[in-house]
């Protein structure tokens, strides 16, 4: 690495120790506390609230975004190559420990995921297909500080929008070029240029039909996608079972054992399955309410609850595949190979074909990641200027971005898509911590009407002094009034 490249990974490492998961830690503890620890005690409610439909038609005359799509348009950002290759990279560097750290951050974090998403759907706005919103609309109207949005919307634009689309579709043509060598193919530079056409077409294909047509690719795409990784996981855990206890045993042994940490092994494993934990959930970053935010839904804290499952399931499903993968393969830890430890591992395990079949799910999880982004940056752009020649400006850079991305070498974009995301949390929790109380009494409010035995439905006046909220007003629920009834 030069000497830029060093300070970025130095700069990198040492705000993320020291100063970015403190302070998520310290607010997700409030978030938890202060919610009456929301992400236990209403995992029912969780998969109650993904089956909602909308009910209504947007203004153009199509059906606005449901609560499950707008789960899937998260879940295909969520899901990513931080999935396969970040906890790769955690494992490498932080041993098993990483991986029980890597839950435990889950667990505290979602509490944080419920309070942005709920507040995304409380300040809404309305668009010609649904709706739209995110952290720049709370930071607008619930903190009354428009100034802070645009700093997030720019933030998030970038970052999302265009960084990681590149660093997900240079991941898709790395995976497909292994392949082909494995396969005996001599691809040479020509598969790279073929790849980011391919790419590019198909997600202007995508995006260039608006939010709407991205979230009903994700949500085809996104249960195919998550459902053969785990296949491929159960495949691997049932072949050694016998092996399992012991694995869970070094997990947790390694995350606190006396030789760890006397070599300062634990250190590295609490920071690596921190870090990785939380850029591949993203609870606490401020992405994920874009996608809430667009869900028509009778009430905010549904899709808080939505998004709060969507932790889990990237956490605790398709992360702990991974970590199960690698950990019962009986490969070797090279730090120098982090990321393509999960292929070494299931070619020991399943054999060499089985290098093919992770490249189709990186095709999958990284294509599906670049829609997300779009997403978010098209939401984000909208906050920045209404005008269509912005959000059509957009789509085409975030088009040209995959091209780049599949041509192009990601590794200082990686380190400095980690500053620009550490970044974004950091404006993110600064407007959650004040608002947090609104987002509780919004809760309160659903709990309230779930103990009458009702479906909750939401409008602005059931919570006195609220203001600037353009949404839920009765005309935005009345048609859910009818299934809110006591039951008998």
């Amino acid at each position: 690495m030069d000497a830029f490249e060093t300070g970025v990974v130095a700069f990198n490492d040492g705000f993320w120790a020291y100063f970015l998961i403190p302070l998520l830690i310290l607010l997700s503890l409030y978030f938890t506390f202060g919610s009456g620890l929301v992400q236990f005690r209403l995992i029912p409610e969780m998969f109650r609230a993904i089956k909602e439909r909308p009910g209504h038609t947007a203004e153009d005359g199509g059906k606005p975004i449901s609560a499950f799509e707008a789960f899937a348009v998260s879940a295909a950002a969520r899901i990513g190559t931080g999935n396969i290759a970040g906890v790769a990279t955690a494992i490498a560097l932080g041993g098993a420990g990483a991986v029980f750290w890597m839950w435990v951050m889950a667990l505290l974090v979602s509490a944080a995921s419920f309070i942005e998403s709920t507040l995304a759907q409380l300040y809404k706005v309305r668009d010609k297909t649904g709706f739209r919103g995110g952290p720049a609309y709370y930071m607008k109207y619930g903190l009354r500080a428009p100034w802070l949005g645009v700093l997030f919307a720019v933030i998030i634009t970038v970052t999302f929008g265009l960084v990681f689309t590149m660093v997900q579709s240079n991941t898709i043509a790395g995976a497909i070029g292994n392949s082909a060598e494995a396969a005996g193919i001599a691809a040479g530079g020509w598969l790279p240029l073929a790849l980011g056409v391919l790419l590019a077409g198909t997600t202007a294909a995508v995006t260039f039909g608006g939010a709407r047509r991205i979230a009903h690719v994700a949500s085809l795409v996104v249960p195919f996608m998550a459902a053969l990784y785990i296949l491929m996981g159960l495949v691997v855990v049932a072949m050694n079972i016998t092996a399992v206890p012991a694995m869970v045993a070094d997990i947790v042994a390694q995350a606190f054992g006396l030789r760890e940490a006397a070599a300062g092994a634990v250190g590295t494993a609490v920071v690596q399955g921190i870090r990785r934990g939380m850029f591949s959930n993203e609870a606490g970053l401020g992405s994920a309410p874009n996608a809430a935010a667009s869900a028509a839904v009778s009430h905010p804290a549904k899709q808080g609850l939505v998004q709060t499952l969507g932790v889990y399931f990237d956490t605790l499903i398709v992360c702990s595949t991974t970590a199960f993968i690698i950990l019962l393969s009986g490969v070797g830890l090279d730090a120098e190979a982090g990321p393509t430890l999960t292929q070494d591992a299931l070619a020991a395990t399943l054999g060499p074909w089985a290098v093919h079949l992770l490249t189709a799910v990186i095709l999958l999880v990284a294509y599906t990641s670049v829609l997300g982004n779009a997403f978010y940056g098209e939401a984000n752009v909208g906050y920045l200027s209404p005008s269509p020649v912005a959000v059509n400006g957009f789509r085409a850079a975030n088009v040209l971005m995959t091209f780049l991305g599949a041509v192009g070498s990601a590794t200082l974009v990686w380190s400095m898509a980690d500053v620009a995301m550490g970044v974004m949390a950091v404006v993110n929790l600064v407007a959650l911590a004040p608002l947090a109380p609104l987002a509780f009494r919004v809760l309160k409010d659903y709990t309230e009407q779930r103990k009458e035995g009702r479906d909750p439905v939401f409008t602005r006046d059931r919570i006195p002094g609220l203001a600037n909220v353009h949404c839920w007003e009765e005309s935005d629920v009345e048609h859910f009034r009818k299934e809110s009834a006591p039951s008998a």
